[in-house]
């Protein structure tokens, strides 16, 4: 009896090979999303996100219709040196992100930040929807 390895992309070598593409070409623009926090106070939001080596110029934020949309682009940047990546885990290219924003949020003082490859968003409340505390007196 002949064994043989099995290869799930045998009946598929278009898959194979595409999936070759992405292993070893890092500026495919390989979908990427970066990570983000999300903290609520009691008056503001703030949206924190993992942006290391993206430019201040490949960053945008866009309010429009109880939405925020986060998008730029991280830049492959081939060594001109004659040796080559043992390993390519980080993605590159563009990625767009966006976020339902609750009508309490005040479009007109929304405030944006980045350092140390850290964008920080800062959305605050609008008066009315702070919070409150009202004294009750008994007569």
């Amino acid at each position: 009896m002949l064994i043989t390895k099995f290869n799930p992309f045998t009946p598929f070598p278009f898959l194979e090979s595409a999936l070759k593409d992405l292993a070893l070409e890092p500026e495919a623009h390989r979908p990427w999303a970066p990570a983000v926090d999300i903290l609520e106070t009691e008056n503001e939001l703030v949206v924190k996100a993992d942006l290391p080596e993206v430019k201040i110029e490949d960053i945008s934020i866009q309010l429009e219709d109880g939405t925020m949309l986060l998008k730029g682009e991280r830049k492959f940047e081939k060594s001109s040196e004659k040796g080559g990546y043992h390993r390519l885990e980080r993605s590159y290219g563009s990625f767009s992100r966006h976020f339902a924003l609750p009508d309490s949020v005040d479009a007109e003082k929304v405030a944006a930040a980045f350092k140390d490859g850290v964008l920080t968003i800062t959305l605050p409340k609008k008066e009315i929807a702070k919070p409150r505390t009202i004294q009750v007196k008994v007569s």
